[in-house]
């Protein structure tokens, strides 16, 4: 098996195991178990929660021993959490252990890019070159695991609950830290003097954190927290507004195929992401984020204004095609920011403060304000039905103040020359 082949697998399953239960995930908690939006906003952040210490920990112990055989184990230890969420009936508990499933699930995302890179290199192949056909196939990965989901569940398929989705991610999980046993070449740690030498702090990626002392990068890393906060939204309640019949009848096209129709975002970040060097190139870092931060508006409102109807199903593709800009244009040309106004010692370390602001701390606080918000504004207390117009237009009212503010606070002059070598 050639070495391409090994990593197209690896990234595959990578985001299979994740697309086969996050995008049902809200309707599992809301309609299934009929869980209320205050007891269920917490379990959105435990993605969050799980991206503030975990990947850095496993980092390190990745650094110190063999990556791919800590990479394997944690996706035996995720798989084997995993398997419990079925037989689980109170969301305080099903917090709790998904929040530890999550623990170990996170710090593979990083693992994945340095596994890729590392055995690129080894292999005398140029990651700049051959990373990028071989990640999208992550994005594939995970749309086909919504399809596999999809499938399972529905009426048109094989009709079982939705609690199914845990088991097909635990099973492939199982199978991905297999692959990776008898295939990945073993990564052994990296004794060079330099890293012997760092310090807790450094390898911690704390010295990062003066960054907030510079006027520039305390806004930029303020904005990434706010927008955070709006990032996992649309993962965390789009199929559950897909699927709810009191907006969808079920058993039509709109809720029979909801997670195949979200699908249609990741399809989109696979396209816009080509389109990412020409955005940067002619507007500009500020301009591309506020791209962004305005396509996250136009994401939301468009869920909002749909409704059951042909035009409904128009507004809904048209927001899954905005997500692809709403999602990418932000991550990347912030990734990028952050590179060019660093110094080169802690650029990593910027990164990692970056990817904590929004996966993180804006996750965490986004998931568990939204569901408060949702269950005192938005959901009747005995039914449990959902206002779910109201929901998105006050989503896309804070992405658009946030868009605003952004405009008005953060200071960046696009220099052309700085992008000419921008490619992806």
């Amino acid at each position: 098996m050639s070495t391409k082949l090994r990593l197209t697998v690896m990234n595959f399953l990578q985001f299979f195991v994740w697309g086969a239960w996050m995008m049902t995930l809200g309707h599992y908690g809301f309609v299934e178990k009929q869980w209320n939006g205050a007891q269920f906003g917490l379990v959105f952040s435990t993605m969050g929660f799980a991206s503030i210490i975990m990947p850095t920990l496993f980092g390190i112990i990745a650094d110190k021993w063999k990556a791919n055989y800590v990479y394997a184990i944690l996706h035996l230890l995720f798989g084997t959490t995993m398997l419990f969420l079925p037989s689980i009936n109170s969301p305080i508990t099903f917090f709790w252990v998904l929040l530890i499933a999550m623990s170990f699930y996170m710090p593979t995302l990083g693992l994945t890019n340095s596994i890729n890179f590392r055995v690129l290199k080894d292999d005398g192949k140029d990651p700049v070159v051959y990373f990028p056909p071989i990640r999208v196939w992550g994005t594939v990965g995970f749309i086909v695991a919504m399809w596999v989901t999809n499938f399972f569940t529905k009426d048109w398929g094989l009709g079982q609950s939705i609690k199914v989705s845990f088991v097909i991610s635990a099973v492939m999980a199982f199978v991905l830290a297999v692959f990776s046993f008898l295939t990945l070449p073993v990564i052994k740690s990296d004794k060079s003097a330099d890293k012997q030498q760092q310090t807790w702090v450094q390898k911690l990626g704390l010295e990062a954190f003066v960054l907030f002392k510079q006027k520039k990068m305390a806004v930029f890393f303020i904005f990434s927290l706010l927008l955070g906060a709006a990032l996992q939204l649309t993962n965390a309640y789009g199929d559950s507004f897909l699927q709810d019949n009191n907006v969808f009848p079920k058993g039509e096209l709109i809720n029979n195929f909801s997670t195949i129709i979200l699908s249609v975002s990741q399809i989109s970040e696979t396209l816009f992401i080509l389109a990412i060097p020409f955005f940067l190139k002619r507007f500009g870092i500020k301009k591309v984020m506020t791209f962004s931060m305005l396509a996250w508006v136009l994401r939301f409102g468009l869920f909002g204004l749909a409704d059951n109807s042909v035009l409904g199903f128009v507004l809904i593709i048209a927001s899954c095609i905005v997500y692809g800009m709403a999602f990418d244009f932000f991550n990347i040309s912030g990734a990028l920011f952050v590179e060019k106004n660093t110094d080169k010692s802690i650029q990593s370390s910027a990164q990692g403060v970056f990817m904590l602001m929004t996966n993180g701390v804006g996750a965490v606080l986004g998931n568990i304000v939204a569901g408060q918000v949702i269950a005192k504004w938005f959901e009747d207390p005995v039914t449990l039905v959902k206002d779910w117009q109201g929901i998105w237009m006050v989503f896309a009212g804070y992405a658009l103040v946030v868009a605003i503010l952004f405009v008005i606070f953060f200071k960046y002059k696009h220099e052309r020359e700085d992008l000419q070598q921008v490619t992806h």
